[in-house]
């Protein structure tokens, strides 16, 4: 009888620690399961962000870039209006600093370029080549025929420019 007891122990222990090791398997790909499905969610969660940030830029960069030809027209028209003795000025150029200004806000910078400046295809448009006026010209910038612009670094309208060769 005490050989029965001590065989029905042993089989209930067989059975307890084969629940066991079957609950903890479960709770193994439990935890598992959790982790990756985390995980997933922090990925999706930085994706969606990045792209609301990336929109976001997106929309700001087509506004700014309808809004370049105005400050254009402001400087062709600053240039002329200068040679005329016009007190009316003063009002125009304070505009059109204010202008500059909500623009420079944004991220807008214009592109420093001069006469002598070396051409860097990634920021430049040579719209034509001329004979270099001085040989220190050649391969280089001659002339900016208009503005490049800048948003947060990056090209949002190229300077046209003329090329010595």
């Amino acid at each position: 009888m005490e050989e029965n007891n001590d065989q029905v122990l042993s089989e209930t222990e067989a059975t307890e620690t084969n629940q066991s090791s079957k609950a903890n398997a479960e709770l193994e790909a439990a935890k598992d399961k959790y982790i990756r499905l985390y995980s997933e969610f922090e990925n999706f969660r930085r994706r969606t962000a990045k792209e609301k940030l990336e929109m976001s830029l997106m929309a700001n960069e087509q506004v700014i870039k309808s809004l370049l030809p105005v400050i254009d027209d402001f400087e062709r028209a600053e240039k002329a209006i200068q040679n005329k003795d016009n007190k009316d000025i003063e009002g125009y150029i304070l505009i059109h600093n204010k202008f500059k200004k909500v623009l420079e806000q944004f991220g807008v910078k214009t592109m420093d370029i001069g006469s002598g400046s070396d051409f860097n295809a990634d920021l430049h448009e040579a719209i034509t080549q001329i004979p270099a006026p001085a040989e220190n010209l050649k391969g280089k910038i001659v002339d900016v025929v208009e503005k490049g612009y800048l948003l947060n670094d990056k090209a949002i309208r190229f300077a046209k420019v003329v090329i010595g060769g």
